[in-house]
């Protein structure tokens, strides 16, 4: 029996502080600023207002997943074929009319991880190329997501996000 690994990276509950506190630049898009209640994470979010309406102080979950299939993937074993490489870019790799993740949600987008910035009490940003951490209490990463165009920021410790790893694909997934 061999064991699987989750497809979501990252799942918390946030509540919306503003909406679009700069200025509304777009007919149909709006951009949340919202605080995560379990991770004490900063969210920036630029999302379609007329497939999913949000207001200030509302709350709502929020999941990364790297593939919509359920059930996860399973874990790599050396000398055995990748066939998460091959069905990465598939928007259903688990069989055409099966049910994903997609279906818990009510807004689905699907994005790149395009930087990750690292700052701890005694540097600046850096750019990271490789993803480690010394373990130290202070550090915070913003990871920098793009879905053609809307954007998203996440800000908090690095411990919450760990398997959110630059240049790989992600979906985001919200509900009310």
């Amino acid at each position: 029996m061999s064991a699987t690994v989750s497809n979501i990276v990252f799942d918390d509950i946030f509540t919306i502080n503003a909406i679009d506190k700069e200025g509304k630049k777009f007919d149909r898009v709006s951009r949340l600023y919202a605080h995560s209640k379990n991770y004490d994470m900063d969210l920036t979010l630029d999302y379609n207002v007329e497939l999913f309406p949000l207001q200030k102080d509302q709350s709502f979950a929020l999941a990364l997943a790297s593939s919509l299939a359920r059930g996860g993937r399973p874990a790599k074993t050396d000398g055995a074929a990748d066939t998460e490489e091959q069905d990465s870019h598939v928007w259903r790799p688990d069989g055409k009319g099966s049910r994903g993740l997609e279906d818990d949600y009510d807004y689905v987008m699907y994005g790149k991880v395009r930087r990750v910035l690292f700052y701890t009490k005694f540097t600046k940003f850096i750019f990271l190329k490789i993803y480690k951490f010394d373990g130290e209490a202070g550090e915070i990463v913003t990871a920098y997501i793009s879905f053609g165009g809307l954007l998203m920021s996440l800000t908090g410790s690095f411990r919450h996000m760990t398997n959110i790893v630059l240049g790989d694909p992600v979906y985001l997934l919200m509900r009310k």
